[in-house]
C-alpha cells in the first residue's frame, strides 16, 4: 500500500481521536457475548449516543460488540445502589438489562476501583440486580425472581399452568410451536420444538436453522415488545444445550438472561432439575432457580479483552 500523508494510518487515527472529544472504552466478553464498556459514573448522561453505539458495535467498521454498556451513577432504582447500568444493543435499541453484560460490568467496575471480591447492588431498567465478583474471577449474579404472568412478560398468550404460559401454541412459518414465556426483566420465548416433535430431548440445536427462525420469533405479534428466543435441547435433567436469537442483536454466543429463562421454562415443563448447566455456543453457565425464595442465580465468567480510546 502507498504511505498515507501525515505519518501513516496509525498516526492519523491518533490525530483524529485527539482532535475530537474522546471516550476511554474497555472491551469485555462473557462466553463470547462481547461488550464495549464505558465508565460513566461521573455523569448522569450517557457519553455516547445510541447511533454512535450502533456504529461502534459494527464488526467491520467499528470495535465490534453485541452492545455498549455504561457504568452509571447510583440511584436508578434505589438510593443505596453502588452504581447503575444502562446499555444499547448493537442495533441502537435500549434493553432493560443483560445477564452476560452485568457480569462483565461487575468485573469491570471492580477492576477500575481496585476492589477486592465483593457483591454489588446495581440498578437497571429491569430493577435491582446483585452481582458478586468472586476470587476465582467468576461472577455470580442474583437475577431476581422470574416473571411468568403473561401480560407482564409481555405476551398475548393465556395462562396455561399456574398463571404462566407454559407450552403455549404459537404459529411460526406455517407450523405450530410450543413455547413457554418468561421475563427475567426482559422478555423470553423458550421453545423445545414444534408440536408433536418436542419430545424429551427437544431441538437438535447444532443442526437447527437459527438464522431462519430467529427473526420470525423475535418479531412475532404474540410478543408486543419483541422477544429473545431460546431454542433448547435437553441432554439430561441437569444439562441442556441452548442457542439464542437475541432481541436487537440476533444470534449471539451467549445470553445470561436467556440461560436463566431456559432453566425456568425447563423446570415448568418438567424437563430438568432446578440446578442446571446451560451450554451455549460460547461455553457453559451454571443456573439455579431456588425453590426456597424463587430467585434465579447465574454464575459464569467475564473477561477483559482490550481497551482503547474512541471519538464520541
Amino acid at each position: 500500500h502507498r504511505p498515507v500523508p501525515g505519518g501513516g494510518p496509525r498516526r492519523r487515527c491518533v490525530a483524529v481521536a485527539a482532535a475530537a472529544d474522546a471516550v476511554k472504552f474497555y472491551k469485555y466478553q462473557g462466553l463470547g457475548n462481547d461488550f464495549v464498556l464505558v465508565d460513566n459514573r461521573d455523569s448522569s448522561e450517557m457519553k455516547l449516543s445510541s447511533e454512535r453505539c450502533a456504529q461502534l458495535c459494527d464488526r467491520n467498521f467499528g470495535i465490534g460488540a453485541d452492545g455498549v454498556i455504561f457504568a452509571m451513577p447510583p440511584g436508578l432504582v434505589q438510593k443505596d445502589e453502588d452504581y447503575s447500568m444502562r446499555m444499547y444493543n448493537s442495533d441502537g435499541t435500549e434493553p432493560e438489562m443483560c445477564g452476560n453484560g452485568i457480569r462483565c460490568l461487575a468485573n469491570f467496575v471492580a477492576a477500575m476501583d481496585g476492589a477486592d471480591p465483593k457483591a454489588y447492588k446495581v440498578g437497571t431498567l429491569a430493577g435491582l440486580i446483585q452481582p458478586e465478583v468472586r476470587a476465582d474471577g467468576q461472577v455470580s449474579v442474583d437475577m431476581g425472581e422470574p416473571t411468568l404472568d403473561p401480560p407482564k412478560v409481555p405476551c398475548t398468550f393465556e395462562a396455561t399452568q399456574d398463571g404462566a404460559a407454559v407450552r403455549a401454541k404459537m404459529e411460526v412459518d406455517g407450523e405450530t410451536w410450543l413455547v413457554t414465556a418468561v421475563s427475567m426483566g426482559n422478555p423470553h420465548c423458550v421453545t423445545f420444538g414444534k408440536e408433536g416433535e418436542c419430545d424429551e430431548e427437544g431441538i437438535k440445536v447444532d443442526s437447527f436453522a437459527l438464522s431462519h427462525y430467529g427473526p420470525m420469533f423475535e418479531k412475532h405479534p404474540a410478543f408486543p415488545a419483541k422477544t429473545n428466543t431460546e431454542f433448547t435441547e435437553v441432554v439430561n435433567r441437569n444439562y441442556v444445550k441452548m442457542h439464542v436469537w437475541e432481541r436487537g442483536a440476533g444470534a449471539t454466543l451467549a445470553c445470561g438472561t436467556g440461560a436463566c429463562a431456559t432453566v425456568v421454562a425447563a423446570v415448568l415443563e418438567g424437563r430438568t432439575e432446578r440446578k442446571c448447566t446451560v451450554e451455549l455456543p460460547g461455553g457453559p453457565l451454571e443456573i439455579e432457580w431456588r425453590e426456597s425464595d424463587n430467585r434465579v442465580i447465574m454464575t459464569g465468567p467475564a473477561e477483559l479483552v482490550f481497551d482503547g480510546v474512541v471519538a464520541v
